[in-house]
């Protein structure tokens, strides 16, 4: 990252005048040249001081990289808690607009069992599955029921081909499973049966 490439770059810098610095005194002591030890001390106190400074200069970025660290983790704990937190209140909200479509339901079963009235049974079920479809379409839900529609390999599975003059070629003629859309994303696609054009006596003798 950004902060052990500087420390590199910093500690690479130092090595090069270090280096340049013992490169001069070897160089002026196989010139002959005198070397005082005031000098001599003058070096070492100042690559001492380079040292310190370096020193320093990890530490801060130690400490830095700590920080950061500290706050990605804090930042990843967050964030998993406020996804947790947002996927129980959906899950929540979801079965509690549910719970009055399972009270139907057991009104429905407990009517059937009571009565020989066709017509009451049919519009207990009628009434759940209107609850039902109610509660799905309020988180989003959307039927995919493409009868009479064109064909359209994102939203439809075709099992099966029939010729027919009554459409036009690739039309969906018959829907054997209706699908689905969550928030405008596909979630199932409808299965169904597509029209292909009839095939006249010459070209079936063609083929």
């Amino acid at each position: 990252n950004i902060q052990e490439q500087r420390f590199q770059d910093t500690k690479e810098k130092l090595v090069e005048e270090t280096i340049e610095d013992e490169n001069l005194i070897v160089y002026e002591e196989e010139k002959g040249s005198p070397i005082s030890v005031q000098d001599s001390e003058s070096q070492v106190k100042k690559l001492e001081e380079k040292v310190k400074q370096l020193e320093a200069e990890i530490a801060d970025y130690v400490d830095t990289l700590k920080r950061v660290q500290a706050q990605f983790e804090n930042y990843k704990k967050r964030i998993k808690k406020e996804f947790d937190t947002f996927t129980q209140i959906s899950t929540h909200k979801l079965v509690k607009q549910l719970l009055p479509v399972l009270d139907n339901l057991e009104r429905a079963l407990s009517s059937a069992e009571s009565t020989d009235d066709k017509g009451k049974i049919i519009e207990g079920v009628k009434l759940i599955y209107h609850q039902f479809k109610e509660a799905l379409e309020k988180e989003g839900l959307k039927t995919i029921d493409p009868a009479g529609d064109r064909f359209d390999p994102y939203f439809h599975e075709a099992i099966m081909q029939v010729e027919s003059d009554e459409h036009e070629d690739n039309t969906v003629v018959e829907v054997f499973q209706k699908g689905y859309l969550i928030n405008d994303h596909l979630l199932r696609p409808a299965i169904v049966k597509v029209s292909k054009e009839v095939e006249s006596r010459e070209q079936r003798a063609e083929g």
